[in-house]
């Protein structure tokens, strides 16, 4: 049967339901299962009423928690850092105070840093320091080269500033001098 037979036959089914009702000449079983078929029709339209309202409030949670994410993503890693910025203040106050000596700062420096590298190391940060390995240019960025007898051409002779993994991608090249 093509799409306009069955139009065309549903509106004959419905022209005739609405000349039925108009004459009175429904059956009591007929007259039932149109009144059953509109109720399952209402629940039907209530059934995705509430299925959308449902989905509605699930995007908008949805979003509500992404937002949040967003705006705290960073509150571990801050939460980490705040020790280490406490330890600098108290070796910025020692520093003022008399009688510091000078080992005892290079003491406090040492535990600020071990707590730094600590901290970052949670989070997936590593330190690249490729001093005396072989020039790789895509985790060194070479500053200058500098002629080296005892040295292989290619090996990093110093590194200026140290690279930066981040869960094994790189985030900063260290910076180096390279033998010729």
């Amino acid at each position: 049967m093509s799409e306009q037979e069955l139009e065309a036959g549903q509106t004959d089914v419905e022209g005739s339901e609405e000349q039925a009702a108009e004459n009175g000449d429904i059956s009591p079983e007929h007259a039932a299962l149109i009144e059953e078929m509109a109720e399952k029709e209402d629940q039907f339209k209530n059934d995705l009423l509430l299925v959308k309202a449902d989905m509605e409030n699930l995007r908008r949670r949805q979003s509500r928690d992404l937002e949040n994410a967003h705006k705290h993503a960073v509150d571990k890693f801050v939460a980490e850092l705040l020790p280490i910025c406490d330890g600098i203040e108290m070796g910025h106050a020692a520093a003022q105070a008399d009688g510091v000596t000078l080992e005892t700062m290079k003491e406090g420096m040492d535990m600020t840093l071990k707590m730094l590298r600590s901290s970052i190391g949670k989070f997936g940060l590593e330190q690249v320091d490729p001093t005396g390995e072989a020039f790789n240019p895509e985790w060194h960025e070479a500053i200058s080269m500098l002629p080296a007898d005892d040295v292989e051409s290619n090996q990093v002779l110093n590194v200026v500033q140290k690279g930066y993994l981040i869960n094994g991608r790189l985030l900063r090249p260290a910076m180096v001098v390279v033998s010729q």
